[in-house]
């Protein structure tokens, strides 16, 4: 071998450091590093929905707030995620609404006809409800008086409809009092309206099935917790709990599929865990850290939190010990009643139920119950991903009881001191300022808000503003921020793809310049900037909102330099920094598509199928064959128009014909047509706005001539007179002035006293004034 070696060789000293990912831990309430366990796997749980009713915009928060950090993680840092998500198909909510909805339709098909017996009913169940709900937020003498003459309940309701009509205060102290008053008062304003409507029918005659079927239906929000009441424990069919979840999954996972977020790697459902949960239950016991009690089993959570290496209520300490509404929801309707057991203390909380009527059950050591709310995620999550794992997410009204709960559990099962390596929370989402309850039907459906705005903008509207922060989704936000953030998208992808597109048509390869100056280096110093800024976003514990402006303020440049550049622009430049961008909003989930597509990339399509080239094409084709046909009339008839013609054509082809097919011609100075293609709806609108400015234009510049032959129609109607008459009578007060001089300008007033040398100078100067309007009269004759 020779002996000339290569030269020393230094490894490289980095000018900018990697920016390291921190995410915002609620375990810690700070951020800190993510560092998964074990390489670039993460294992992830997240919180599903407990599948009862239509999924609402609280879901669309938190679910496909998740998503875009599912996204981030897989799709731009390059984690493996196994992503974990539950469906709660048995708990409480779901128990009493099947149970409800079962009794209500089960009365509504026994009941034939409307008779008197129907209406006491009905009316009965008003009572009640006024004494049960209405009642709790009236001031106390007044709740005191629903408790004693039933006669009295009329008046003494209009009394109530009549201060909430005209004493706002009065109102705002019974919301206080109890956050559902509003609503129930509107529940029981609209049954005794059904009530007393009925009664009419009867008076009338008119027992129809159909009217007794409107009192019910007007009545249901009422008329159900009476038959619930009275019924519940007659129903103990399993079938319509579970047939009630299945429909609200498959409707949940619709609306989740709409909005365009991904699918769990792995689904489980708390009733096809029974016997693991069983068994979880039973080692908690062994560990010493839960009793049973009355056919339940409870966690002991002094127990476990005196026990060395373990703490209850990681995530919220300061609640530890409080039996509030949060961990009164979490233990549940089903419930066992307090005088039946005995718990060790007030924080403990049920890992099992004992059975009560009407409720589903399964065979236990302990006799048949059910799972507690809490103890189904420490279940199923331990099933699939073992004694710890990275990440947990879910909303952060589940915090405490439910994720302190679940981590107690947990560790007592596996008796480990770490169950969670990082909690993330996503926040509240209110709805124009106010917090949304499911409780208080304040809430907006999926598929409502999906009536009204896009999956897209939704999506946007959320990475516009924190992933942990609360949320304030409101017109404003949609019609100002996101309108803006998509139509500056929108039209910067439509312009490079335009560009792209004819550059290519062009077929040059090279014009013999090289088109990289100050200005392209700039740009493209520009783009790695910004690519460094984007990751330190993201990095930033997903700080979506600052990665979204770096993308924009690439786009700003970049058009700054299209701008500037003309036909000098180097389009491949521009076309990088347009693929990026793009790539970049389709890893948020704003859109399908290949990686180096430019623009949102196609929409996912459920039908999918074979494309109609006919049903594609034709609209196009007629457009153009009805261009061709004008210009073919217009060139045999040879009229003396025809070239004004023909441009009118083109001009009707460009503005009415192919905007609706959205193509869009830019007429360009070198006489060449730029196309772009966009969506129909954008340039229709664009179209107009562009006819509306110039109507406006139009209807100013009109409105000034119009002012302006006004103003001289009065010019010559003020002239009509002699400009030596005008400072006599009748074209002044009678005995104004004395006497005149030759040209008509008084010399004295009316008692003969001479005009003042001033005053006498400002009537000549009105006079000279008169005489130049007489002159441009007598012109216009």
């Amino acid at each position: 071998m020779s002996s000339i070696k290569q030269p020393a060789w230094a490894p490289p000293v980095p000018i900018q450091p990697e920016p390291v990912l921190k995410i915002y831990n609620s375990l810690t309430r700070t951020k800190t590093e993510f560092i998964p366990k074990s390489g670039r796997s993460v294992k992830w749980y997240n919180c599903g929905p407990t599948v009862y009713d239509a999924s609402h915009m609280g879901h669309a928060r938190n679910y496909v707030t998740q998503d875009v950090l599912r996204r981030i993680m897989e799709d731009y840092f390059g984690y493996d995620v196994q992503f974990v998500m539950n469906i709660t198909d048995i708990d409480d909510k779901i128990i009493k609404r099947a149970r409800q909805n079962h009794l209500l339709e089960k009365f509504r098909a026994d009941t034939k006809l409307l008779d008197a017996n129907l209406v006491s009913q009905v009316y009965t169940a008003w009572r009640a409800f006024l004494r049960n709900e209405v009642a709790v937020g009236l001031p106390s003498d007044e709740r005191a008086l629903f408790t004693e003459n039933d006669g009295e309940l009329d008046s003494q309701f209009s009394q109530i409809a009549e201060l909430i009509q005209n004493n706002k205060e009065w109102k705002q102290e019974c919301l206080k009092r109890d956050e559902k008053f509003d609503m129930n008062f509107t529940s029981a304003n609209r049954t005794l309206s059904a009530v007393r409507h009925a009664e009419s029918s009867l008076k009338a005659g008119s027992t129809s099935q159909e009217e007794a079927h409107k009192l019910i239906d007007d009545s249901q929000d009422i008329l159900v917790l009476f038959l619930d009441e009275q019924y519940k424990s007659t129903v103990t069919d399993p079938s319509l709990s579970h047939n009630l979840a299945s429909y609200w999954e498959k409707r949940f996972f619709d609306d989740m599929r709409r909005l365009h977020v991904r699918d769990p790697d792995t689904l489980t459902r708390v009733t096809e865990y029974m016997p693991e949960i069983i068994t979880f239950v039973e080692k908690i016991i062994g560990n010493g850290y839960a009793y049973e009690s009355g056919g339940s089993v409870y966690f002991d959570t002094k127990a476990f939190d005196e026990a060395p290496g373990h703490d209850y209520a990681k995530l919220e300490p300061w609640s530890k010990g409080k039996r509030d509404d949060a961990m009164v929801a979490g233990e549940g309707a089903g419930a066992p009643s307090q005088n039946n057991i005995t718990r060790h203390s007030s924080s403990d909380f049920a890992l099992w139920k004992a059975t009560k009527p009407g409720e589903p059950s399964w065979d236990s050591p302990w006799g048949k119950g059910r799972p507690g709310w809490h103890i189904e995620c420490s279940v199923m999550a331990s099933a699939v991903l073992g004694e710890n794992m990275d990440v947990h997410s879910g909303g952060i009204d589940l915090a405490f009881p439910h994720h302190d709960n679940e981590m107690a559990q947990s560790e007592a099962y596996h008796d480990c001191p770490t169950w969670v390596n990082y909690f993330v929370h996503t926040g509240h989402l209110h709805i124009e300022g106010l917090k949304m309850s499911k409780s208080l039907k304040n809430f907006i459906t999926i598929d409502e808000i999906l009536q009204k705005y896009t999956a897209r903008q939704i999506r946007l509207a959320f990475l516009t503003q924190l992933w942990n922060a609360k949320v304030d989704f409101s017109e404003s936000l949609m019609a100002g921020e996101v309108r803006n953030v998509e139509s500056t998208l929108n039209n910067f992808f439509t312009n490079v793809k335009a560009l792209v597109s004819q550059a290519r048509d062009s077929g040059v390869t090279s014009d013999g310049y090289h088109h990289y100056e100050a200005a392209e280096k700039e740009l493209v110093e520009k783009f790695h900037q910004s690519q460094h800024s984007f990751r330190a976003a993201l990095c930033d514990s997903f700080n979506t909102p600052e990665a979204l402006d770096v993308l924009r303020e690439l786009v700003s440049r970049t058009n700054t330099y299209l701008n500037s550049r003309g036909k000098a622009v180097n389009v491949g430049v521009v076309e990088n920094n347009a693929r990026w961008v793009a790539k970049m909003l389709r890893m948020f989930g704003l859109g399908e598509g290949g990686s180096s597509e430019i623009g949102w990339g196609q929409e996912s399509s459920a039908e999918g199928g074979a494309v109609d080239r006919e049903e594609i094409l034709m609209p196009y084709l007629r457009a153009l064959s009805t261009f061709r046909d004008g210009v073919r009339r217009l060139a045999i008839d040879k009229g003396d128009s025809a070239l004004k013609d023909i441009l009118a054509l083109c001009d009707k082809l460009r503005d009415e014909e192919l905007i609706p097919l959205g193509v869009a011609l830019d007429d360009q100075e070198d006489g060449k047509a730029l196309l772009k293609l966009a969506p129909p709806s954008e340039l229709l609108k664009a179209r107009d706005e562009k006819r509306a400015i110039a109507l406006a234009k139009q209807a100013k510049k009109e409105a000034a001539k119009e002012a302006e032959r006004l103003k001289r129609l009065e010019r010559l109607a003020k002239g009509r007179v002699d400009p030596k008459e005008i400072f006599r009578p009748p074209n002044v007060k009678e005995g104004l002035y004395g006497s005149y001089d030759g040209n008509g300008v008084p010399m004295t007033d009316g008692e003969g006293k001479e005009l003042s040398k001033s005053a006498r100078k400002k009537l000549g100067k009105e006079r000279e004034t008169q005489v130049k309007l007489h002159e441009e009269y007598l012109t216009s004759l």
